[in-house]
């Protein structure tokens, strides 16, 4: 039997983290053909987008890229391009081309038609298995060693060289399901700054006996508000408010306590309407970061042009989605931040693999 000598060559691309912004980020490389692995930590592909929306996966919101932008707000200015060339109806374009049924809300929201979550993951792992792209699960990466061409990217049991690496690890909420901060680990590693962790979107704990008695009861037509120390209305949403045992949830507080992390507040009042009942409470303490449903800080935005996605200290080095100093508020957001990045920097890297190819002919 004849046998060839085997070529040595590195991956075009390896994406480091299974999550929204990884599969989207391989789902945009098959599209582009651009040789990809996709490598996830944990023994399935997008442990957490299986939990979003309570298993139901708000994926977007059926908004014009100009309102989505100015929902955003702090992190708009770095994500506008990303946006603007991946809006939110590109992105239910592209879950209608894969015959994904859909559902649209009333405010806008987009979810698989059938509300689970699993179909929207199962989507990408058909595309991905149709495109013969490799996918490493339960595979922790332990290192990321630039080279003078590429990296080499380690595991537990082999070493991968890759000419790109992306890096789509998530953020540092909900660590059971993969979510470690290990991709800003790599990048600190590599000469990047890291903003401190801080709960995005989470609820707020008070043991008032008014909210406690309740635990267990949503109440969709609530509203909140976040109140200065004169009394000036400083943040108002109406949305879905939850009584807990530890205290307050749903959207309607997850974004006040968004708005109020961002507006680095330190003396506040938050003013909770639900049923007949208009209830206010001072300076509430958030839940902790590993309950959160978004991580606010990671991967400095300075140290990543959002042109490209790439690092501006590591070249071919990229970065997508909550790994990055980047969030929204809740309603399908933070996944379409993770797709229109991984999008980005995927288009880029392509981008740039063709202008080499042909310098070099």
């Amino acid at each position: 039997m004849k046998t060839t000598a085997l070529k040595h060559t590195p991956v075009k691309l390896a994406i480091v983290g299974g999550g929204a912004a990884g599969m989207f980020a391989a789902a945009v490389a098959a599209e582009r053909r651009v040789p990809a692995v996709l490598i996830e930590r944990k023994a399935r592909l997008g442990s957490k987008v299986l939990m979003t929306a309570n298993g139901r996966c708000n994926f977007t919101k059926d908004i014009s890229a100009d309102d989505f932008l100015s929902d955003v707000g702090p992190a708009a200015k770095f994500v506008e391009r990303a946006i603007r060339e991946c809006p939110p109806r590109k992105i239910i374009a592209g879950f209608k081309s894969l015959n994904v049924p859909l559902r649209r809300m009333a405010d806008g929201r987009m979810f698989p038609a059938d509300g689970k979550a699993t179909t929207i993951v199962h989507a990408f792992g058909d595309l991905l298995r149709d495109s013969e792209t490799p996918v490493l699960t339960n595979c922790p990466v332990t290192g990321i060693q630039p080279q003078k061409t590429g990296f080499i990217v380690a595991t537990k049991n082999f070493t991968l060289w890759a000419e790109n690496v992306l890096l789509a690890t998530g953020g540092v909420s909900y660590p059971k399901l993969g979510s470690v901060g290990d991709g800003q680990n790599f990048a600190r590693d590599l000469g990047h700054r890291l903003v401190p962790y801080r709960p995005g979107l989470i609820g707020l704990e008070t043991n008032d006996p008014r909210i406690t008695r309740r635990a267990g009861r949503r109440y969709e037509d609530g509203r909140a508000k976040v109140l200065g120390p004169d009394g000036a209305t400083l943040f108002d949403y109406r949305g879905e408010v939850d009584c807990e045992s530890f205290g307050l949830s749903g959207a309607a507080v997850y974004n006040s306590q968004r708005f109020i992390e961002h507006a680095h507040l330190k003396d506040w009042e938050i003013e909770v309407w639900f049923e007949h009942e208009r209830l206010r409470f001072r300076n509430l303490k958030p839940r902790p970061v590993k309950e959160a449903i978004v991580t606010i800080g990671g991967v400095s935005l300075d140290d990543v042009d959002p042109e490209t996605m790439q690092s501006r200290i590591v070249p071919h080095l990229y970065f997508a989605g909550e790994v990055l100093d980047i969030d929204g508020p809740t309603g399908g957001y933070n996944l379409t931040l993770a797709f229109a990045t991984a999008r980005k920097a995927v288009e880029n890297i392509w981008k740039d693999s063709r202008y080499r190819s042909e310098a070099t002919k």
